[in-house]
């Protein structure tokens, strides 16, 4: 047994091939030829060596330095090489085969469990292509240097480096969600060029080569392309007035700036700009959901990895019936965001030729965001406890996973954005909704209670208002997972869900599945011994 009944930490394992819901959805969503790939990075990342440059990257937070630019710590750079060489920040447009979107999601699920920090720019690197191509002639430049999978750190215009690195500010103290109340102004130079003048409350990643940014121009807001250099190979006028001091996200920086007449393309038309960088915002949507459902994974595991090692009162914590409720009930929920977070990356694969599949992304991507950003913190809050005080102090993960867990529900529009952003889309076209509960319908006849959860749902869908578009956010959200734990789980797996999610049989904290559900099989899948 242990020195003095302490597991050590864990290391040295395979954040991949140890978990086998990860592993069958990345078949099942049709990117089986990514399983090389993603069993190498999972073994990377699970190696101690990995594991302490996530430690030290958020334990040495990022320096604002003379002429606008940010000094990081060598573990960022490392960990920002790390993603990049395995194109986390580029390979569906890199790689446009089927099940590319679907493969990148599963590297992004591994790299953020260990460290979430330096996946904010890779995210938004990642998500500014379809934004950039709005302007053909702007992407024509942009994109070869996205495509790159060399980190380049140096702080110089883009034509000389290997690889760039793309941000996005959209906010202004004012207004922040409402962008429309942005005051910032766009001069026209003509031939799609601006001047900006203006300040963001927020912008993160300030060191990246350009931000996708929106400013009033004469026609209205509209979305620009800014970068840190200018054609001529001048500094912009971009300056950032501090870096902010966060909560979590600690390894990442976030800065105020402001823009002093700083020359900037367009992207799309005057007028238009909020169309043009939800592009951009519909993929860092993805990335969020996909980012919490990481740290509810490696919640998980830790605290798996703890309670099968750790005794008390006379045997393994894992022995303990109360113990196994909480552990089994804290996997389930994993596991369906596993899922969810995986057949929205296949929607974006599909949308491109298939209209039902454009449709079911449109509509599950702000779902899914929504609901497993919220179910997050409390996941990472409950696996806390499985560790005890040890899960309090800074030498163990679980202080940085819980600092982390509320960021995406934030990011990238609150819940309450979220689901105006649902209610406004089944408003505007209610056959937007219908790819989604088609989807769901594929489990039909499965189980009573999902069927009966479904009716209702469907009935009640068309008088969701603004006051009530919470519930219809989680209604949707359980649905789908439902369908998806039916069609891809375990029988134990989805019985245990349907009845305590949709049949109301388990309480409303973890730890109160039933005693009529057997947490052996739960337990079996969703924690699989990892060293």
């Amino acid at each position: 047994m242990y020195e003095k009944n302490q597991p050590p930490p864990l290391v040295d394992y395979n954040l991949f091939t140890c978990d086998p819901v990860l592993e069958n959805a990345l078949e099942a969503e049709g990117a089986g030829w990514a399983r090389p790939t993603a069993e190498e990075f999972g073994r990377v990342l699970g190696t101690e060596e990995t594991i302490r440059l996530g430690f030290e990257a958020n334990e040495n937070p990022p320096i604002l330095g003379p002429e606008d630019q940010v000094d990081f710590h060598a573990s960022w750079h490392e960990l920002m090489r790390l993603s990049a060489e395995n194109r986390l920040h580029n390979l569906p447009w890199h790689d446009a085969r089927p099940g590319a979107h679907v493969a990148r999601a599963t590297l992004m699920f591994l790299a953020s469990q260990n460290e979430a920090g330096h996946t904010c720019p890779i995210s938004m690197t990642h998500s500014s292509v379809p934004a950039l191509r709005k302007e053909p002639k702007v992407a024509a430049e942009w994109e070869p240097r996205i495509i790159s999978k060399v980190y380049d750190r140096q702080f110089r215009p883009a034509p000389e480096k290997k690889g760039v690195l793309i941000g996005m500010s959209m906010t202004e103290r004012q207004g922040g969600s409402d962008v429309r109340a942005n005051t910032t102004k766009a001069e026209p130079l003509g031939n799609g060029e601006y001047r900006i003048t203006g300040e963001k409350w927020f912008c993160s990643a300030p060191m990246n080569d350009a931000f996708l940014i929106l400013a009033q121009a004469p026609g209205g807001l509209t979305c620009f392309l800014l970068p840190r250099w200018t054609p001529d190979g001048k500094r912009n006028a971009f300056h950032i007035q501090r870096l902010k001091p966060k909560l979590g996200n600690r390894s990442n920086a976030s800065a105020e700036i402001e823009f002093d007449h700083a020359w900037a393309q367009r992207i799309g038309e005057e007028g238009r700009g909020v169309p043009a960088i939800m592009e951009m915002v519909q993929h860092t949507r993805l990335d969020c959901t996909i980012g919490s459902a990481a740290l509810m994974r490696q919640a998980v595991l830790q605290a798996m990895y703890h309670v099968e090692r750790r005794k008390a009162f006379g045997k393994l914590l894992i022995d303990h019936p109360l113990m196994r409720n909480v552990l089994a009930d804290l996997s389930l929920e994993s596991q369906a965001a596993t899922l969810l977070m995986m057949r929205i990356a296949r929607s974006f694969d599909a949308k491109a030729s298939d209209e039902a599949e454009q449709a079911f992304a449109r509509f599950a991507t702000p779902v899914g965001k929504y609901w497993i950003c919220k179910r997050c913190p409390a996941v990472v809050v409950e696996a806390m406890e499985c560790l005890g005080g040890n899960s309090y102090i800074d030498d163990c993960v679980m202080p940085r996973l819980h600092r982390e867990a509320p960021v995406n529900s934030i990011w990238e529009g609150c819940g309450n954005v979220i689901c105006l952003d649902i209610l406004r889309a089944m408003k505007k076209d209610p056959e937007i909704p219908q790819s989604f509960l088609e989807e769901a319908r594929l489990a039909h006849s499965a189980d009573r209670r999902f069927d009966s959860f479904l009716r209702s749902l469907e009935s009640d869908l068309p008088k969701t208002e603004e006051y009530t578009a919470r519930i219809t956010a989680e209604r949707l959200a359980l649905a789908l997972q439902a369908s998806l734990m039916i069609r891809h789980a375990s029988t134990a797996a989805a019985d245990a869900f349907c009845a305590t999610r949709l049949g109301g049989a388990g309480g409303h904290i973890f730890g109160t599945l039933p005693g009529s559900i057997d947490a052996s099989s739960l337990l079996e899948i969703g924690g699989r011994a990892c060293v």
